[in-house]
This record gives structure tokens, sequence and C-alpha cells, in this order.
């Protein structure tokens, strides 16, 4: 069999199924066998899978028959949830490599993703190569190293953490306590937990004696990040949300997971001028209080432009009182980012400024308004507004809610055609020519995929 055998775990989540999908299109549209994975719950849950040939999908983990230890991750991020999968999330991985071998396609790669550092200890037992995908920047994941690396570590071996920390990369401005992944800091909710999981993925990586991380980034946007770890094989592999086989903009994207109607927005968008569009959506996992949708509806209102927000499972009471009419704006329970970020009616993306979220912008040139609030999107935050200059960040009242007023003041510059905005704007469309070439034929992160394709990664 000459075909390279690749099986890529994913955790059942939209943030990163939908990077991990199209890593795996792209392998099995260049030749590759590919294998997707992910739990019971989340393949069920899927619609629309595209059905490519040399890609198929299979579970790792039955998280329907573990609902006593295993809660629904996609809703709520919790520590018993990720100790049931390592308890026997290792024996099910040797197991499906094994069926899979003794059915005539043994496994060549093993990729895995972010909280899944014990699929590599598997992968180097069986002696199967594998890769980290990375789902967040290399900026992110150089901050973590530093935390966590053995050499020179902050964190290493110990969990003295400080709240004033702050963290100095080479040739970048320094990232204070506010601009690094929240989690690392001692007063979050989720520091005891994530804290072991990312030491573990950077000790496993040190473990390896040809350690490789791919990543959803491209090189005109992180070389210089990338290029200063001389021990790890970096594959920037990324914008990946813009990879189709025949057009840039791959309107099978991911899966939807919300099993909702999806509703007739694409008219709605068709019927407004050229960037004249906010649009507005949180992510999959993040969820807004009362008083912060209050105050998202007002400043959108004030605005007094077309406005396309999505609210995840919007109950009847939220509709009548969020709904108003669709000439002003529309709310609607799911939508296709990529096709939304992609259409000529958008004009701006309010966000909460998830990687993946914040690569669909860069890849369709829509300028940003900003409202991080945990995990690394302060650390995104950071790149947009400093190092990009493609957006806005929202600045929080003492109450920790993003105002009216201040979502009104960053729309009007980014929606406007002061200096300000037009800059952002400017800038917004260079970075969107840069992350095209990186996937075109021939461009860094195009050449990447196909040498991983081959396995010729070491």
């Amino acid at each position: 069999m000459n075909a390279k055998h690749f099986l890529l775990l994913s955790l059942p989540t939209h943030s990163h199924i939908n990077p991990t999908l199209q890593l795996a299109k792209f392998l099995a549209y260049h030749g590759a066998h590919v294998t997707f994975a992910t739990t019971t719950s989340a393949l069920r849950r899927l619609n629309a899978l595209p059905p490519i040939d040399k890609l198929c999908y299979t579970t790792f983990f039955d998280d329907e028959k573990n609902s006593n230890e295993s809660k629904d991750v996609e809703n709520n991020v919790v520590a018993d949830a990720f100790s049931a999968l390592k308890r026997s999330g290792p024996q099910n991985l040797s197991k499906l490599l094994q069926k899979l071998s003794e059915n005539g396609s043994p496994v060549s790669f093993i990729v895995y993703g972010l909280l899944l550092p014990w699929v590599a200890e598997v992968a180097r037992d069986m002696q199967i190569p594998s890769g980290f995908l990375f789902i967040q920047s290399a900026i992110s994941f150089a901050i973590i190293h530093r935390f966590f690396n053995r050499y020179d570590g902050l964190h290493a071996d110990n969990d003295d953490f400080r709240q004033e920390i702050s963290i100095k990369l080479p040739k970048l401005p320094l990232f204070a306590a506010h601009d690094i992944p929240s989690f690392l800091l001692p007063d979050n909710e989720y520091h005891s937990f994530m804290v072991p999981i990312y030491r573990e993925h950077i000790q496993t990586l040190e473990k390896d004696p040809n350690p490789c991380v791919l990543v959803n980034t491209f090189d005109a946007l992180e070389k210089d990040v990338m290029c200063s770890f001389p021990g790890i094989k970096f594959f920037p592999v990324g914008p990946l949300p813009i990879f189709n086989k025949q057009d840039l903009h791959d309107k099978s994207f991911g899966g939807n997971m919300a099993r909702c109607s999806t509703e007739n927005y694409l008219n709605w968008l068709d019927s407004k001028p050229d960037r004249s569009v906010i649009y507005a959506s949180f992510g999959s996992i993040m969820v807004l209080k009362e008083s912060q949708k209050e105050e998202i509806l007002q400043g959108l209102r004030e605005c007094k432009r077309p406005f396309l927000w999505v609210i995840r499972e919007i109950r009847d009471e939220e509709r009548e009182k969020y709904c108003i009419s669709g000439e002003i704006g529309l709310i609607v329970p799911w939508c296709s980012q990529v096709e939304v970020l992609s259409h000529r009616a958008t004009g701006c993306f309010v966000s909460h400024c998830g990687w993946n979220s914040t690569l669909e912008s860069i890849a369709s040139g829509v300028p940003m308004v900003g409202c991080p609030n945990f995990s690394e999107q302060n650390t995104n935050m950071k790149i947009i507004e400093e190092l990009l200059a493609i957006g806005i960040s929202v600045k929080k009242n003492e109450d920790g809610v993003f105002p009216k007023e201040e979502i009104k003041k960053c729309l009007d510059i980014v929606m406007g055609s002061e200096e300000k905005g037009n800059i952002i704007k400017e800038n917004a469309m260079k970075w969107k020519s840069l992350s095209v070439e990186a996937m075109a034929e021939g461009g860094s992160s195009h050449n990447n995929l196909l040498c991983l394709s081959k396995c010729e990664h070491k």
C-alpha cells in the first residue's frame, strides 16, 4: 500500500473539529488515506460531513456510555470529562490502531489536538510518528512553552505562579498578564485543571526525538516566532479555513453540530450593499450574560447599520426580546461563518477573538471589533490590534461588561471613513492577500501540507 494513512483525533467541540477536519480533507484530496476520529456523541451530532474519497470517520471514546463521568464538553469544559477520556482513551486508541492494522490499513502518522497529550505516548509506544496540531496561534504556543519547557521554563516543575507575570518573546512587544492565556493566571477557574495538561504537552514534545507541531497559521503571520524553537519542527499549515480543492472559500467547512434551521441569512446579506453589514458572533462555547446581550443589542442598534448576530440556542422569549425588523438586523441561532465573512456585504466582525474566528476574519479581509473574555482570546486581541492592526478592542467597564457606548465607538471607527478606520481596512485586505498566497498552490502553507501528506516531515 503506497498511500500514507493519517489518523486525526479531535475533541468534540466546533473549535477543535473544524480545523482538524479541514486538515483531514486536504490530506485526503492529495492522495493520503485519512481517518478522522472524535467522540461518539460529537460524531453523531455532526451534520453534512463531507463525503470525500479516502476520508472516513470513527470514534475513539464513547462519551454517551460514560455520561456520568463525561459531561457535554461543548457546553462546559469540565475536568471530569477529560479525566474519563484520559483513563480510557489510551486503551481505546491502541485497539483502534490495532484494528486498522488488521484491516490492512496500518496508520503511518497520528495527529492529535489540544488537551490530548496522552495520544503521543500511545503513538510512541506503538512506534508510530505523531504531530501535535496546535489550533491556537504560534505566539500562544511560545508563551506556553516559555512557562513549561524544562530548560528555562518559568514553571517547568512548580506551580508558584504570580499574577503580575509578563512575557517577552523575541522580536515581539511585552505580553503583560492580561495579554497571556487566562488559564495561566492563578485566579482563573480552570488554572488547576489546564496547567498540568499544557505542561504535559510541552514535556511530551521534549521526549520525542523528532518533535513535530502543526500550527494553524502561516509564515508571513508568525514566522519569526516559529523560528525561535530550533529543536521543534514547525509546520504552519493555515489558515485552514480557506482551503478547498476547487475554491479558496470552502463552503463545506467543518460540520454543523447545532441541529437547527439555518434561516435565510444569505438572501438577507445579498440584499445589502458591499461592506455595510456588521457580523457579530461569540463562538461555540462562550455564554453571554443577559446584561451583556442588552449592551451588544443597544450598541448594534445605535450604529444604525445592518447587522447579523448569532445567538446560539436562542429561546422563544429571547427571540421576541432581541429580534427586530430584518431591514435593520437579523438574529439567527447558527450560520456558516466562513460564508458570512467571505460575503461581499460583510464589513466588520464583532468577535470573541478565538483563533479560528480570527483566522477566518483574516482570510476574508474583514476588520474586527474584539470582545475577548478567556483562554487565549486576549493574546489574539493583542495580535489583532497591535501586531496586525486589523481591528480594535472594546474596553470593559468596572463590572466586566462591554458597554454599548464602547461597542458603538469601535464600530463607528472600523465601519467609518476616518483615517484610523481606513488604515484598519487596508491592513485587513493586505493580510487577506498574504493568507490566500500561503494556501494557494506553491504557497508556504500549501507546500507544508503537501510535505506532510507524503510524511516527509522529518
